[in-house]
């Protein structure tokens, strides 16, 4: 529903500057910043309209009026206008990025520094989605006379390494002869599938040289694994400390879902396909009911997506925030992209 333009216009001016200042404002400020060719009675007749029908609060008597969440979901839905974002800040961006590219997890703990530090609210970002994910390559690397480690590529930009031990003297000849044997069986099998079933399927195939492989399939085996597994890099949960819209109980339990990685990032991976804001109660958590949720997707060259997010309260410069995290998005996707194809 969108309201009658001289509604429209004051709620947009009490949303805009109460994110901008975090006071109430009364019709007389709320005058001179709109130049309304309207009498502060009718203004404050419109705003107790507005209160009325739930899109405006008084804290107190004698103060101005405040936006509800109601009114923030309306002006996003409504009014918003996203600022692009400068050249100067994209380059920023890419570089800081591209300076931390040497693996995922770098670049998407760089992403939620970014976030934190570019929007002053708290910062996620969440590996890639391992649901359809495949081995992309495996290689070998010596470490001692009998240890060596497993370098697993995966389709979604993920790497993961594991150790492993034999009792015989690895040498490169022997890491050559498992490069070959592994990647002929598991180059584009599904994280998934790669279960003890399927190593006990895949060391039939090897025959006899399965008898020296027991310790590099397991390790293979957890290497996976870890590849689909979701996890959450984040930055700036120090600033829950001081945010005034939250007393100390609701700080503390959005303290403690957040450092829930579980929870946290199943939270996250539910969160919509697209750019979206959750406000409040709009989220499934109710650890998150005083707090909004700005987020959007990353993708690589498989498909498989990961989430940016920013948290933080309802007062928020949503107009900054979105395109801030589509741009972070947009590089992040790039270049965990091109990981997975090295």
């Amino acid at each position: 529903m969108v309201l009658a333009e001289r509604k429209h216009k004051i709620l947009s001016a009490v949303v805009e500057s109460y994110i901008k200042y975090g006071e109430p404002i009364g019709s007389k400020s709320l005058i001179n910043e709109t130049g309304l060719k309207a009498s502060s009675a009718t203004v404050r007749n419109e705003m107790a309209d507005l209160t009325n029908m739930g899109f405006l609060t008084q804290p107190h008597t004698s103060a101005g009026r405040i936006p509800t969440r109601q009114a923030y979901r309306y002006y996003i839905d409504y009014v918003m206008k996203p600022r692009p974002i400068s050249d100067g800040g994209r380059y920023f961006i890419e570089t800081y990025l591209y300076e931390r590219a040497d693996s995922p997890e770098n670049i998407l703990r760089g992403a939620s520094q970014l976030v934190c530090e570019f929007t002053d609210l708290i910062g996620a970002a969440t590996t890639p989605d391992g649901e359809n994910s495949r081995i992309h390559r495996l290689s070998f690397v010596q470490t001692g006379a009998h240890t060596a480690m497993v370098i697993l590529v995966a389709s979604n930009g993920v790497i993961k390494t594991k150790l492993f031990r034999c009792e015989f003297l690895i040498t490169p000849e022997i890491l050559e002869v498992f490069d070959k044997a592994l990647n002929d069986v598991f180059s584009g099998i599904r994280l998934r599938s790669v279960n003890r079933p399927f190593i006990q399927t895949a060391a039939a195939k090897f025959g006899e040289i399965s008898l020296l492989m027991p310790s590099v399939l397991t390790a293979v085996m957890e290497a996976a694994k870890s590849a689909g597994e979701i996890s959450v890099c984040h930055s700036g949960f120090t600033k829950l400390i001081s945010l005034e819209e939250l007393d100390i109980i609701s700080a503390r339990r959005m303290f403690d879902f957040l450092t829930n990685e579980h929870d946290f990032s199943s939270m996250l991976m539910n969160l919509p396909q697209s750019t979206s804001v959750l406000l409040g109660n709009e989220n499934s958590r109710t650890e998150l009911a005083e707090s909004a949720v700005v987020s959007t997707r990353y993708s690589v060259d498989s498909g498989s997506s990961g989430v940016l997010a920013a948290i933080g309260p309802l007062r928020m410069n949503y107009a900054r925030t979105i395109p801030i995290l589509e741009c972070i998005a947009e590089c992040v996707g790039r270049l965990i992209g091109e990981l997975a194809q090295i």
